[in-house]
């Protein structure tokens, strides 16, 4: 996985976002609307950002369900954080390596693996909560479904990712990755 496929997809990410209509309408990621999808994204953004920057992670506050992030100005809120984790894991340095999410270490490539994943899947999930289209690399959805493959296990025993969804043996790189992360290519809302 490299940090060049960060920057596309963060844009396309944000070409989503930016576009959401209804912060109350259902969406993929099991347990989520679009607002609690959003507040995910900003709570977890920063501990992304530290583990980058290899810093001590934010104080966790009540934690994510107690936030309330998602204001009058989260769209520039959520900008800045995706601008803040591209700089961050947009060298091939920030890849290298070991850090820790929270009290984790991990390698910096997982970690790395996972923003680019949020940038993914969850602007997918994003976009069809919104009836919109994501618009996704080859190549950066060939490294999502690759690094789904390789934490799914734990990923589901965490309940990050859902079960895996079979896809057909044509699919495309972004459906087989949405199978892989246990997300439905044909959900609708």
């Amino acid at each position: 996985m490299t940090a060049e496929l960060l920057r596309p997809a963060a844009a396309e990410f944000l070409r989503i976002a930016h576009a959401v209509p209804d912060l109350t309408a259902p969406t993929p990621c099991a347990g989520y609307d679009v607002r609690g999808l959003l507040n995910h994204l900003l709570y977890w953004g920063p501990w992304l950002i530290a583990a980058g920057r290899r810093e001590d992670p934010p104080a966790p506050g009540g934690g994510e369900a107690e936030a309330a992030l998602v204001t009058e100005d989260w769209r520039a809120a959520l900008e800045k954080q995706t601008e803040t984790l591209v700089d961050v894991f947009g060298t091939p340095a920030a890849w290298t390596g070991t850090t820790a999410l929270g009290t984790a270490p991990l390698p910096s490539a997982v970690v790395g693996a996972m923003v680019l994943g949020e940038f993914v899947l969850h602007g997918w999930d994003l976009a069809r909560a919104s009836g919109q289209e994501l618009h996704c690399a080859p190549e950066a959805a060939t490294a999502v479904y690759e690094s789904a493959v390789a934490m799914g296990d734990q990923a589901r025993s965490m309940g990050v990712y859902g079960p895996t969804v079979e896809v057909a043996a044509d699919a495309s790189p972004l459906e087989r990755a949405l199978g892989a992360a246990g997300r439905d290519p044909g959900w609708k809302p």
